[in-house]
C-alpha cells in the first residue's frame, strides 16, 4: 500500500521534507485533543503549501547525491549535490577514479532547478529542469551542448523518466498534459465529484529531438496511444520503438494487472509481449534486441519493486524466471553488454549481483559488493557503465551519511568523503530470529549511551506494503530523533511479505494479512528483549498504510502493547475494497474480489473484532488519500469510541497517503509522541 520503504513519518521522517511547525495556535488544540477521552475526529486546518505560515524545511547537514549516474565510458559520475540533494543544488560531474570534481553545472535558467539526469551514449548530458518559481509553469528539457544548456523542449504538465535513444539523437520521456493530480497512487486524490470513473489521467510516451528548434507546450503531441498508460519503458536498440509495462484505463489502480508491450512510435500501435502473472518493474532490452529482462514479484505498490529477474524473447513468448528460488529479492536491474546486472535485499544487505546471460549453463548468479546499507542511483538502485564492468551508487546506513561508491561493478569503494565527520546519532543493530520455521530479519534503534541496565519503552514500527522492507537510512538528529531523544528503543521488523528473503517469503502472507507476519513481528518482539532492555510493560506500536493496518488489527489479536498510533490504516477489508482507488491491489494477495469472497476479508477486519481491542489510539490519515481512504479511519474511531476505548482521529485537509507535507507530517509527530508519552511514560 505504500511506495516508501523508509521508516514512517510518525518515527523516523529523515526521507522525508523537514519542517518546524511553530504556530502558537496549534499547542492548545493538540493538548486538548490528548487530554480528551473520546474527542470528535479532528479536520486540522493548516496553512496552503508554499504559504509564508508554513515553515520551510532547515538546511540539512548532510551533502546529498541525487540522480546519481555513472556515465556510459565508466569514467565520470553526475549527481545533483548539495544540502539533501534537493533538486535545487548544482549538477555536479566527479571522476570515477578517485571522486574529485571535473566541473559543476548550475541551471541557467534564472528560478530553475535540475532533476531527473540522463547521459547519452556518447556521454552528453540532459536533464528535466522545472520552474520553480511557478508551480504551474512548464518544465523544460535541457541538454548541455559544448558546455552551453539548450532548452529542447518545454511540457506543462508532468514529465519523468528521460531517456536518450541509442543514436542520441533523440530524447523520450513520460508525460502527463492536464494532470488532475500528481502521478502516483500516494498523491493527494483528484476530488471525487462530477460523473465518477469516465475519466482519468493519462501517462504517454513521447519524443524530442536533440537539435533543432525548441518544441513549445502546445506542439508536444506524445506518440503511444491516449488510452494506455505508460509507467515505465526502455528503447529497443535500434531505436526504432520501445518495450513498456502498461495498462488500459486508470493508471493508479491498474498498474497490478499491467502487461509487457512493444509501442512502434511511428504508428502509436502496441504489441502484446507478455501477460506475466506478477506484477512487474524495470522493463530492460538485450543489447541484441532479441530479449526483454524484468523484476516480476508478487509487489503491493508501483515503485515498492521486488521480485526475481524474468526474461522474455521481445518478439513474444512465456517469460523465464532466471533467479527461481533465490534467497534474496531483487530491486533494480540493467542490461549491459556484459550481461545482466542486479541490486537485490539478501537478509539485511544490499548486493549487487552478475546474472549470467545463459542461466542454463550453471550458477546463474555472481555476488559482489554485500553490506547492510541502501544503495541508490539515477531510477535504480545503481547505476552500470554500458558494458556492465563499472558502477556508482550512493551508499548509506543509519549511522553512517551518504557517500558515493564507484568503480569494478562487484567491489565498488568509497570515492567521495564529503559526511565522514558526521557523528551518528543513534546505535543500530540488526536483529534476526526464526518464526514458523521462517527466517526473519529486523532493525533495532535505540539512543546513543542508553544504560543496558536500565529498562526503557519500545515502539514497534511496521512498514507499508506489505512487500516492502525497512533499510537503512541515515539518522540525523531532529525530528528523526524525537523518540530516541525521549528515551526509546525503535524496532523495525521485516515480516512475512516483505523483501529480503526470496520471493516465496514475500509471498507467504497471501490470503493471511494479520495472520503469520503478526507472529512474526510478535516473535522479534521477544527476540529484542532478549538483547536489549527493553521494557515488556512499556510497549506501543506504529505504522501507515499496511503499517496502519496491522497496527489496528493487533489491538484486536493481543494486549501487549499499551499504545498504538496508526496512520492511513484498513479497519474493513470490505468496505475498503468497495470505497479505495487502488482496488486491484488486493487480487494477487486474495486472489478473488470482496464481492467473491466476504469471509477471507471480514476475517481480516479489525472492525469485526473490535470488542476485543482495549488498546488506546491515536489515528490519523489524509482527506485526500485514494490509497487507504479516510474513512477506513473513521470506521475505526468509531468503533473503538463505541467500546469506551481511548482514541482520537485526526484528518489532514487535501493530505495525500500517510500525510507527507511537511508541515501536516510536523504535526502527526508532536501529537504521536504526546500520545505514546501519556500511556508509556514511567
Amino acid at each position: 500500500m505504500r511506495r516508501r520503504l523508509q521508516l514512517a513519518a510518525t518515527l523516523l521522517p529523515s526521507a522525508l521534507p523537514r519542517s518546524e511547525t511553530c504556530m502558537s495556535a496549534f499547542a492548545l488544540a493538540l493538548a486538548l485533543a490528548v487530554q480528551s477521552t473520546t474527542p470528535a475526529p479532528v479536520l486540522v486546518k493548516l496553512p496552503s503549501q508554499g504559504s509564508a505560515a508554513a515553515a520551510a524545511p532547515p538546511r540539512s547537514r548532510v551533502h546529498g547525491y541525487g540522480r546519481l549516474l555513472i556515465s556510459p565510458r565508466g569514467d565520470q559520475i553526475a549527481a545533483i549535490e548539495g544540502a539533501g540533494g534537493r533538486a535545487a543544488g548544482p549538477i555536479v560531474i566527479r571522476s570515477v577514479a578517485d571522486g574529485h570534481v571535473l566541473r559543476t553545472i548550475t541551471p541557467a535558467a534564472a528560478g530553475s532547478a535540475a532533476t531527473g539526469l540522463t547521459y547519452s551514449p556518447s556521454g552528453q548530458l540532459a536533464w528535466l529542469s522545472p520552474d520553480t518559481s511557478d508551480a504551474k509553469g512548464p518544465t523544460a528539457i535541457v541538454v548541455e551542448d559544448g558546455g552551453k544548456q539548450r532548452v529542447i523542449a518545454r511540457v506543462k504538465g508532468l514529465v519523468q523518466s528521460l531517456r536518450f535513444s541509442p543514436g542520441g539523437d533523440r530524447i523520450a520521456a513520460l508525460v502527463v498534459l492536464n494532470p488532475t493530480k500528481e502521478t502516483g497512487a500516494t498523491q493527494a486524490g483528484a476530488r471525487q465529484i462530477g460523473e465518477i470513473g469516465e475519466t482519468s489521467d493519462e501517462q504517454r510516451l513521447a519524443i524530442f529531438a536533440v537539435k533543432g528548434e525548441a518544441v513549445t507546450p502546445d506542439q508536444v503531441k506524445p506518440v503511444s496511444p491516449s488510452d494506455r498508460y505508460i509507467y515505465e519503458y526502455d528503447w529497443t536498440p535500434d531505436g526504432a520503438g520501445f518495450v513498456v509495462t502498461s495498462a488500459l484505463g486508470n493508471g493508479d489502480n491498474n498498474w497490478w494487472v499491467a502487461t509487457l508491450d512493444y509501442v512502434d512510435p511511428a504508428t502509436g500501435g502496441v504489441r502484446n509481449i507478455a501477460k506475466p502473472a506478477t506484477q512487474l518493474n524495470f522493463p530492460r532490452v538485450s543489447p541484441d534486441g532479441k530479449s526483454v529482462a524484468y523484476i516480476g514479484g508478487l509487489m503491493s505498490d508501483f515503485g515498492s519493486i521486488g521480485g526475481d529477474v524474468w526474461t522474455v524473447p521481445l518478439a513474444g513468448g512465456t517469460p523465464t524466471d532466471v533467479t527461481r528460488n533465490a534467497p534474496m529479492t531483487f530491486q533494480s536491474l540493467a542490461w549491459t553488454r556484459g550481461g545482466l546486472r542486479a541490486v537485490a535485499l539478501h537478509n539485511d544487505k544490499a548486493e549487487i549481483v552478475a546474472i549470467t546471460p545463459d542461466v542454463r549453463g550453471g550458477k546463474p548468479l555472481v555476488t559482489g559488493y554485500s553490506q547492510p546499507v541502501s544503495v541508490s542511483a539515477g531510477d535504480g538502485r545503481a547505476s552500470f557503465s554500458a558494458d556492465g564492468a563499472k558502477v556508482a551508487m550512493a551508499v548509506e546506513d543509519f549511522t553512517h551519511a551518504p557517500a558515493i561508491y564507484a568503480g569494478t561493478a562487484l567491489a565498488p569503494v568509497q570515492i567521495t568523503h564529503d559526511n565522514d565527520a558526521i557523528p551518528a546519532a543513534v546505535a543500530a543493530r540488526s536483529v534476526t530470529w526464526k518464526s514458523d520455521g521462517y527466517n526473519v530479519q529486523g532493525w533495532l534503534l535505540s539512543p546513543l549511551g542508553a544504560d543496558p541496565a536500565k529498562k526503557a519503552p519500545m515502539i514497534v514500527q511496521v512498514h507499508g506494503g506489505p512487500s516492502a522492507a525497512t533499510s537503512p537510512r541515515f539518522i540525523q538528529p531532529g525530528p528523526a530523533t524525537e523518540y530516541l531523544d525521549a528515551g526509546y528503543y525503535l524496532f523495525s521488523p521485516n515480516p512475512r511479505g516483505s523483501y529480503g528473503q526470496g520471493e516465496a517469503f514475500t509471498a507467504a502472507n497471501k490470503r493471511d494479512f494479520g495472520g503469520g507476519d503478526l507472529r512474526d513481528i510478535l516473535a522479534g518482539v521477544d527476540a529484542v528483549e532478549k538483547i536489549a532492555p527493553v521494557d515488556n510493560n512499556r510497549l506501543g506500536m506504529t505504522g501507515c498504510s499496511y503499517g496502519g493496518f496491522m497496527a489496528m488489527w493487533a489491538n484486536t489479536q493481543t494486549n501487549r502493547f499499551k499504545a498504538i498510533v496508526a496512520g492511513a490504516g484498513l479497519s474493513n477489508m470490505v468496505s475498503y475494497y468497495g470505497t479505495n482507488g487502488i482496488d486491484q491491489w488486493l487480487i494477487p494477495f486474495y486472489g478473488k474480489t470482496t464481492y467473491d469472497d466476504y469471509k477471507i476479508y471480514e476475517d481480516a477486519s479489525a472492525v469485526y473484532h473490535v470488542k476485543s481491542a482495549k488498546t488506546p489510539t491515536f489515528i490519523y490519515v489524509g482527506e485526500r488519500d485514494i490509497e487507504v481512504p479516510p474513512t477506513q479511519s473513521i470506521e475505526w474511531w468509531h468503533a473503538l469510541k463505541a467500546e469506551g476505548v481511548d482514541t482520537s482521529l485526526v484528518i489532514y485537509p487535501d493530505a495525500g497517503h500517510c500525510v507527507p507535507r511537511p508541515d501536516q507530517n510536523a504535526d502527526v509527530r508532536k501529537r504521536a509522541l504526546a500520545w505514546f508519552g501519556k500511556y508509556l511514560g514511567k
